[in-house]
Parts: structure tokens; sequence; C-alpha cells
């Protein structure tokens, strides 16, 4: 359990059962479930600074409590991505499934960077569509911002954020605050 453990925690990300039963050389599936799910009651006893959670999709994650995150923000000095390729992927997130010709044409020539390397972080898919793509965010993208995997339920829940990160930005300083996540990885 304890090597497990490790794992989740220094992978931060979620990892899969069949990741977790390899790392721990278990077989069997049940197994390393049930490990998990001991685990998981381990963290909710102890009521510390992270949790591990079983995600809708059967994977499993160790992150910060979501009551602790604004108040250890500041001290994060990694950021996931710059302001060009965030607001790309905010972009795309909205429209998906959008072509990325269309991203170019809003988001400008430097467009194609941003997606490649929200490809290559795994936060957008594509998928050729003659001379263009169709992008689409993945399920990394749900998990590391919290949303539902669900694309229309998704859009809401960004709509709700980006309009309380504007409200927000207007009452302290007149400008509009920079996204953040809900879990640094």
């Amino acid at each position: 359990m304890d090597l497990m453990e490790a794992a989740l925690y220094a992978a931060g990300r979620p990892l899969d059962i069949d990741i977790l039963s390899s790392l721990i050389n278990e077989k069997s599936k049940e197994t390393v479930k049930s490990l998990a799910e001991n685990l998981i009651a381990r963290y909710k006893e102890v009521n510390g600074g992270l949790e591990l959670l079983r995600l809708h999709d059967g994977r499993y994650v160790m992150q910060l409590r979501p009551d602790l995150v604004q108040g250890v923000m500041k001290l994060v000095t990694r950021k996931l991505l710059t302001r060009g390729p965030l607001k790309t992927l905010s972009f795309i997130a909205i429209k998906q499934p959008v072509t990325q010709a269309y991203v170019v044409k809003v988001r400008g020539n430097l467009a194609y960077a941003h997606v490649k390397v929200l490809r290559e972080k795994g936060l957008i898919s594509e998928e050729k569509l003659g001379r263009t793509k169709i992008l689409k965010t993945t399920p990394v993208f749900a998990d590391y911002f919290s949303l539902s995997s669900d694309s229309r339920t998704m859009k809401q829940q960004l709509q709700k954020m980006f309009e309380q990160q504007k409200s927000k930005g207007k009452k302290s300083s007149g400008k509009p605050l920079d996204f953040k996540p809900n879990v640094e990885s």
C-alpha cells in the first residue's frame, strides 16, 4: 500500500488500475482496487491536507483537499501554461469540438504552437478532418481543472468560472484575474 501511495503522490495525475497493478506487482485488479479503497478510507480518517479519490472512470488521484487550495496557491511557482496557450485552451474548451482552422482564425497564427503544446501536455486531442483537425479537450484536462468530462456540462462549468473570475477581477484591481486550476500537478 505504501508503494501505491507513493506512486499516486509522485505522479501528480490520475492513475488507472493497470498502472497501479504493475507498479505494486499485483496481478489481481480486485486486490489493487481493495488496497486503493483502503487507502482512500485511511486518508478520509486522517483528514489531512491531501485526499485520495476514485474518479468516475475508475482511476485514482491524490490531490490537495479543495478547501485548502486557495490558501496555498501563492506558493505554487510553476504554471502549467503561459497566458497564450491558456487562452487558446479556454477557447477550445468552450467551443469544442472546434476546427483548428477556426481556432487559428480567432486566436492568430501562434495558435498552431499553442495547439502543439496543449497536445503534448495531453490537454487536448485532435482528429484529422480533411486539411484541418478537430480539437477537443481530454479527460486529463477535465481532471486537472476538476471539471465534468461531459462537454455540455463542462462548458457550463467553465462559463460560470469565467464569470466569477471576471467579477473578482473587476472588484479587486480592474483587471481580470488569471484562471488558476483547482489542483497543481
